[in-house]
């Protein structure tokens, strides 16, 4: 019998058209363009598993995944022979066969997600993909003031998409970050793992504080409530990248 092999991958994609990471039974995903690659490549049918599932629009610079294959083709051109088969907008950036046992999720100690805002009064046709644009100016000290408060172990109900029996709302977030970059805004965020629009669901009351529709310590309440209706809006897509996944 062939030996199986466990294999990691580190991946790029534009998610502007995918609905999201997962499977879907009827709509084009990220995960199913590169299983069908990987079919191709190791001659049978593969199984990826993701760090974790982006959404509908969101992008990535450094999801990683997993998968076992008894295939003994080379990791070099196992990649070069995924980018040839792969859409443009969906590349492998590195193939490496890892411990028998890794797991591109379970194994994860810490994910590290970016989010652009075009803060100009004059929207930008090359930014529209990947940036919310905010047209109204934004008071970044109030903001980085609030998004102080984020950091640590807290229940972050109030910015969780919608409630799920039995899981637990409680994460730990490393780090947090606001700084510009030429005309956009880079909010960057670490932590153990996300709950469900939590990303969007921080950078949506951030941008409410950066307006002055709310004051920044209305933040630690925010938290406090485990509410999602006395947080603000839930930020779009396009501006959310997954950055990195650690493994310590």
């Amino acid at each position: 019998m062939p030996k199986m092999r466990t294999v990691k991958l580190s991946i790029q994609y534009d998610g502007t058209d995918y609905f999201g990471w997962q499977m879907q039974a009827r709509h084009r995903s990220v995960q199913q363009v590169l299983q069908e690659a990987l079919g191709i490549v190791c001659n049978h049918p593969v199984t990826l598993h993701g760090s974790g599932r982006t959404d509908t629009g969101v992008h990535a610079l450094g999801q990683v995944a997993h998968f076992k294959t008894s295939s003994a083709i080379d990791m070099a051109q196992l990649q070069k022979g995924l980018n040839s088969l792969l859409p443009d907008d969906v590349v492998v950036r590195e193939a490496v066969e890892a411990h028998p046992d890794f797991h591109a999720r379970f194994d994860a100690t810490a994910r590290t997600y970016w989010y652009f805002i075009l803060n100009e009064a004059v929207p930008s046709v090359f930014y529209r993909r990947y940036a919310w644009h905010v047209r109204k100016p934004l008071d970044v000290a109030a903001m980085r003031t609030a998004a102080a408060l984020l950091v640590g172990m807290h229940d972050y109900s109030s910015f969780q998409a919608r409630e799920r029996e039995g899981v637990c709302m409680v994460r730990e977030v490393k780090r947090v970050r606001l700084k510009r970059v030429g005309p956009l805004l880079l909010f960057e965020i670490q932590a153990t793992s996300f709950l469900r629009h939590m990303v969007r669901g921080i950078v949506g009351t951030l941008v409410e504080i950066g307006l002055g529709k709310l004051g920044a310590a209305a933040m630690q309440d925010i938290l406090l409530a485990r509410d999602r209706s006395h947080a603000g809006p839930t930020a779009p897509a396009r501006g959310l990248f997954l950055k990195e996944v650690r493994y310590d």
